[in-house]
């Protein structure tokens, strides 16, 4: 028998059916001042144990009775895949994922959610605030966790040259088994193998120092039978990195046995073996890893994050997709629960952004990977359709059913063996999606006749003008800032202690396909502490470029008054660049670590010119402080 009978579906007999049905899914952890389907919405703590069926009943009403303001009553809120709505999203940087949310906020303007200081636990393969073709909304007061994390840790607590093993000991937070010789972590909903791995330090709470001589823990192999792989034959071209072919011609190497309940050892790996007393991180397979963000906001105009917590998620805290004006104070990225990772993939993520772009007081420490990456993305040209028309194909597994751009943005035709920067420009009609790869994209003109196939589009306005200011970004793996973005830039008074580079200034155009170069780029009033400390042999600011020539990639930055205090000696790597002025900056030896590179100066300078040094002081161990090209022959370091 039916509960409820909608005879007349007038709209007040419409408004009090719905009242019924949400009251009875919020059941009495509901309340509003003015009635169930106010604009001010109040959760209570009553809803805690999984508000996940409250919350979205209410949120699924707000297209017939809008909501400017959700609050919850300060809590800790428990929110479950299992009764959570369900949407297959591709998210640029991360894989394909059918995600469940119980905060689908699609179309929806002038919308605030207040935690007023409450903490959100989820379980599983959840985002948190999935925030699609929105204007206005803003996020604040809020803690984000998970109950169960998406990476395991390991304390290394013995190692055997002899029979090249290792010993770890897992705590009960992090269950496994091992399934055909192979160490499987089983979560809430999850799991995952070893996969992609790094060292932490505990006693510095950090990436551990030199970790490129012991991880990645080496997981594949050549496979020992192939027969007739050859034969296999493309007709296009394939992503090596896909969930498909990436696998071929690969088999397990590790063995892995069972010392005791939670000690688990390890055979077959290939570098040094990792030392007692550090801690192992793994994530499992890196293209099935990043499948739950905290935030994921694409097609969206104005978006605000204040005092917010994100201490753990299944890939990034914030990826932004084509969306504008992102402003985030007091957004931060931290571990909780005695963890080492924070999130298991970047901090803040902006793709194809315009507008602003602003962190502002935030703390990004212990993610396992960039603090921020700010880009756009390459697309490759595979057939001319017409006179107006192309079809392009996304490069990166994780850049599939990526939009370039809205009608009329100017779109960039780039050939990079030419040039860094486009030879010609066009005006976006409309994209057609045929399949995650392939798209078509015409324009308001007709195409030029020096067009190829092979050559690259990027959206030339699908950039901000970017702030990161009194920011802490240290100990997480990977960079403090990726940065290629045309637009006006300024990074100030923030303090970097990184694994590798604390700014990595690029033009990417092979791997990730990620569109852009830096001009205008300010960088001042920085302090930074020991960052490369992971080994590799790289500076700790880099301009760097895909492709080995003397074209301009990088004009106008300006590097004043920071501070350098670096264990090892390479400082700054120039490359391709015109217009750079260093001046006021003070470079010292730390001290932190032994020396990896004593043979390095402390800055090099290639394929650039118009590169000033004024006013630094250098207190470093280098013997050479300058090293260049011969394009310039005659600069000094001053």
């Amino acid at each position: 028998m039916r509960k409820f009978q909608l005879l007349n579906r007038s709209p007040k007999n419409y408004k009090i059916v719905m009242l019924l049905v949400i009251s009875l899914l919020c059941g009495a952890g509901f309340s509003q001042s003015e009635g169930l389907l106010s604009e001010n919405v109040v959760f209570t703590t009553e809803i805690a144990e999984d508000a996940s069926p409250a919350v979205l009943a209410r949120i699924r009403q707000a297209k017939e009775y809008p909501i400017s303001e959700i609050k919850f009553e300060k809590g800790t809120y428990h929110f479950y895949p299992d009764k959570a709505f369900e949407k297959f999203t591709r998210i640029s940087n991360h894989d394909d994922v059918l995600a469940k949310t119980a905060m689908p906020i699609f179309g929806m303007q002038g919308l605030t959610i207040n935690g007023q200081g409450s903490t959100f636990i989820f379980h599983g393969r959840m985002i948190p605030f999935l925030i699609e073709d929105s204007k206005n909304i803003t996020i604040t007061n809020v803690t984000v966790d998970w109950a169960v994390p998406f990476h395991s840790e390991g304390l290394i607590v013995a190692n055997d040259v002899n029979n090249n093993s290792f010993d770890m000991e897992l705590s009960e937070e992090y269950p496994y088994e091992i399934r055909n010789g192979q160490l499987i972590f089983v979560k809430e909903y999850y799991e995952h193998n070893l996969g992609q791995s790094i060292l932490f330090d505990p006693a510095r709470n950090a990436i551990a120092f030199n970790t490129e001589v012991y991880t990645p823990i080496s997981a594949t192999r050549n496979s020992s039978v192939q027969h007739n792989l050859d034969k296999i034959k493309y007709k296009y071209k394939t992503d090596p990195r896909s969930k498909v072919e990436k696998v071929r011609g690969k088999e397990d190497n590790l063995r892995v046995e069972e010392v005791k309940p939670g000690t688990v050892r390890i055979f077959n790996h290939k570098q040094k073996l990792p030392p007692v007393g550090m801690v192992l991180v793994c994530k499992g397979d890196q293209s099935l890893n990043r499948l739950a963000p905290a935030f994921r906001i694409t097609g969206t105009e104005g978006f605000n994050a204040k005092n917010v917590n994100v201490h753990h998620a299944g890939g990034m805290g914030l990826i932004a997709e084509n969306s504008s004006d992102l402003i985030l104070d007091s957004f931060n990225v931290t571990p909780s629960q005695g963890r080492m990772v924070s999130t298991t993939a970047d901090a803040t993520h902006f793709v194809g952004c315009r507008g602003k772009v602003e962190l502002r007081n935030c703390t990004f420490n212990n993610q396992l990977d960039d603090a921020t990456n700010v880009h756009g993305t390459y697309q490759e040209v595979m057939d001319v359709i017409g006179k107006n028309s192309i079809g392009v194909r996304m490069g990166h597994a994780q850049q599939q059913g990526f939009t370039i751009g809205r009608a009329n943005d100017t779109i960039g035709l780039v050939r990079l063996a030419t040039s860094f920067f486009p030879y010609d420009y066009l005006t976006l009609k409309s994209t057609e999606y045929i399949n995650g790869r392939y798209q078509i994209i015409s324009f308001n003109e007709d195409l030029p006749a020096g067009l190829k196939v092979g050559d690259l589009i990027e959206n030339v306005e699908g950039y901000p003008e970017l702030l990161v200011q009194n920011c802490n970004i240290s100990r997480n793996r990977a960079r403090g800032l990726l940065i290629s973005n045309p637009k006006k830039t300024v990074i100030e008074n923030n303090y970097f202690s990184t694994e590798m580079e604390a700014i990595l200034i690029p033009v990417e155009s092979s791997h990730w396909f990620e569109s852009g170069n830096a001009a205008n780029l300010i960088i001042r009033n920085n302090t930074f502490q020991d960052n490369q400390h992971s080994g590799f042999n790289r500076g700790v600011i880099r301009f760097v470029t895909d492709d080995e020539n003397h074209n301009i990639a990088f004009k106008n930055i300006e590097m004043t008054n920071n501070q350098f205090h670096q264990f090892d000696n390479l400082i700054l790597e120039i490359s391709n660049v015109d217009g750079l002025l260093f001046q006021g900056n003070t470079i010292t030896n730390s001290g932190s670590f032994p020396i990896l590179y004593p043979d390095n100066p402390a800055i090099t300078v290639k394929a650039s010119k118009n590169i000033v040094f004024k006013k630094n002081k250098y207190m470093g161990k280098a013997k050479q402080i300058l090293l260049k090209d011969e394009l310039l022959r005659n600069l000094k370091f001053k």
